[in-house]
């Protein structure tokens, strides 16, 4: 029997971590005188009865009808001889409140029809997986201490096929092409915007339907898992974006799924989302958590995912986010937290730690709610990792600003280092800041367009030596001018002119630099890997910052001019004489820059600056950020030979 008593006993209790396995639709080989079939289990509580309906029976609910489980579990289940792989079908509910009949799609899914239609498919999840090396190097790659550099990606826009009626790429297409240019530029991981089933593709994946189903708009779930296994193979690491906070109305997906509000609250003060129209899981339902972690473990086990980037975490702390006095229910304590949301993702993280120690959780959440990254034990929600949405506000907004005012506003760029510690940040600039009216990352840089372009090249090199993992969406490399269409292709078309190619060149190279520099990223998330040379020259609009890794010389000396002048004679204390090799500068004329440096190095001489021993004499390029090291540590870890580095004026 496949579902059995303790399968029921975990599933109501919240605690059945492969719930996948034993509901939903499984194809069942012969055995003795059972022919080959498909066992079905769903569960509708409050139904009076459920069938199966499908391409196979003509749609009739009469012919197949399921039988309930027990008198309390809920679970409604029976097996439907020759019944293979490819069948259409869903489940046919006549629910005990008031006669409401609906057809609903299976939760548990493991494929569905491509949008607009709306059945599920009968589907296996063989595959035959070559990324074994990547596993077992898991450990390393996804330490909190080695480099992330992550590159966000909306599957049906990264490249489309303009010969083809501009349909968009296929995940088996999507692979190679995505993995070349990822491979290419160094970033470390890829992150999918939801692949989950959704009927909106103007969603963007954030209104899942089929929560265990990649949508079949790019293919089949096998091609998915080719998908990933291939990035795996090109040592290239796979988030992916999850959406545990909200769902949509949609009458075949989960809402008022047995005549009952089952996944959602009733109260619409609780169930329903007031920004996207959507409603709101029910955490304080058991069953409910158990769908939810069995699918967040589905996707890192099955297809061998390194990451969930959970969305919209702040909206499932808080029971007044996006409300209005007198529209929203205290706790029972009388505060705005959503204690079974909390809990929720408490266990959710003891969980996916558990049972995969080597992947992560991370957290969208927008507010000060202490400790999200941080273990529960501490007191903590768990997490892996956060997104720094602080930086990433006052950064952009920092850039958008003339030049000449930036002096009045420097705090912004500097203040997050306060409290840059207190989670293990992820530095994001992602999709949600190039769409709906926000213009493209060029698009928002202040200047003409040299300066914009200059000004860009500095946000970046500012992003990769700050501390704090990061994070571009796509597009953003090369300088893309128009807002992200998800119904478009990126343009790139652009890399044929030198600001967009120099722009992508410099990327390329920061990445390199960060991932070989282990001053760069191995005390991301300690406060001993940074320390401040100068942040107070507002009058001049320049910072200058220590990264360090472990050894007492392995450090990154950074120095970034926010303002177009450049800056003869500048003098930066450092903590050691010596050789300092030039290994980055983003005005090198290889990135379209002006060519302003320091060719190639500098020697630091025994004057005291900055409150320490030594210090060099520098050339500051306008809008422009150079990078530091040792003269030993650059020959072990050297930048790229066609970086150009050494041939500034």
């Amino acid at each position: 029997m496949l579902l059995t008593e303790h399968d029921i006993y975990l599933f109501r209790e919240g605690t059945h971590g492969r719930a996948y396995e034993k509901l939903g639709a499984h194809i069942l080989p012969a055995d003795g005188a059972r022919p080959a079939g498909t066992h079905f289990a769903v569960w509708a509580p409050n139904a009076a009865s459920v069938a199966v309906i499908g391409d196979f029976n003509g749609w009739n609910p009469q012919a197949h009808r399921l039988t309930p489980r027990g008198d309390s579990s809920g679970i409604w289940e029976g097996f439907i001889a020759d019944i293979a792989r490819g069948t259409l079908y869903k489940y046919h509910i006549i629910s005990r409140h008031e006669g409401y009949t609906v057809a609903k799609s299976d939760p548990f899914a493991f494929r569905c029809e491509t949008p607009p239609q709306t059945a599920s498919v009968v589907w296996d999840l063989a595959y035959e997986w070559g990324d074994a090396q990547w596993l077992a190097n898991r450990a390393q790659t996804n330490a909190l201490n080695a480099p992330w550099s992550i590159y966000e990606v909306h599957p049906g826009s990264f490249r489309r096929v303009p010969e083809e009626g501009n349909r968009p790429l296929s995940y088996r297409e999507l692979a190679h092409a995505l993995a070349d240019h990822v491979q290419e530029l160094g970033f470390t991981h890829v992150e999918l915007m939801p692949i989950m089933e959704h009927p909106f593709y103007g969603s963007w994946g954030y209104q899942v339907t089929g929560y265990f189903a990649p949508t079949s708009r790019y293919g089949t779930p096998q091609d998915f898992m080719y998908l990933v296994d291939y990035l795996h193979q090109r040592n290239i690491g796979v988030i992916l974006d999850w959406v545990p906070s909200h769902f949509p109305a949609d009458q075949h997906g989960l809402a008022f799924f047995d005549g009952t509000y089952l996944y959602e609250h009733a109260d619409p003060r609780q169930g329903h989302h007031p920004d996207w129209k959507s409603s709101i899981f029910n955490y304080g339902r058991s069953e409910v958590r158990n769908f939810l972690q069995s699918n967040a473990l589905f996707w890192l086990e099955t297809y061998h995912v390194d990451a969930l980037r959970v969305d919209a975490v702040a909206s499932m702390l808080y029971l007044d986010y996006a409300r209005r006095a007198g529209e929203w229910i205290p706790n029972r304590f009388g505060g705005n937290e959503n204690l079974e949301a909390v809990e929720f993702m408490k266990q959710l993280n003891l969980a996916v730690y558990r049972d995969h120690p080597h992947t992560h959780t991370i957290a969208e959440e927008s507010t000060a709610w202490p400790m999200v990254s941080r273990p529960t034990y501490l007191g903590g929600l768990g997490f892996g990792m956060k997104w720094d949405m602080g930086w990433m506000h006052d950064t952009l907004k920092y850039f958008a600003a003339d030049p000449v005012h930036r002096k009045y506003h420097h705090h912004q760029i500097t203040f997050s280092m306060w409290y840059a510690f207190n989670e293990n940040f992820v530095l994001p600039l992602s999709h949600d800041e190039v769409v709906h009216g926000k213009g493209s990352l060029i698009g928002k840089m202040a200047g003409d367009t040299w300066q914009r372009f200059a000004n860009l090249r500095l946000l970046y090199g500012y992003q990769w030596t700050h501390p704090g993992k990061k994070l571009l969406f796509m597009g953003g490399e090369f300088g893309q001018w128009s807002e992200w269409r998800h119904e478009e292709s990126l343009e790139w078309h652009l890399l044929q002119y030198a600001p967009h190619s120099g722009l992508q060149r410099w990327v390329r190279d920061l990445n390199r630099l960060y991932r070989t520099t282990p001053a760069l990223h191995a005390r991301d998330f300690s406060s001993e890997g940074f320390e401040w040379v100068d942040c107070d020259n507002a009058d001049e609009s320049v910072i200058v910052f220590l990264r360090r890794g472990q050894g007492p010389r392995e450090v990154a000396l950074v120095v970034c001019n926010f303002t177009p002048v450049p800056r003869e004679h500048y003098r930066t204390g450092v903590p050691f004489g010596g050789r300092w090799i030039e290994r980055l500068n983003s005005d090198a004329p290889v990135y379209d820059g002006s060519g302003v440096g320091n060719m190639g190095a500098s020697d630091a001489v025994e004057f005291a600056s900055h409150g320490r021993p030594f210090s060099l004499m520098l050339r500051l390029p306008p809008l422009g950020m150079v990078v530091f090291t040792p003269e030993e540590q650059a020959v072990s870890s050297a930048a790229p030979a066609d970086s150009a580095v050494h041939r500034q004026a």
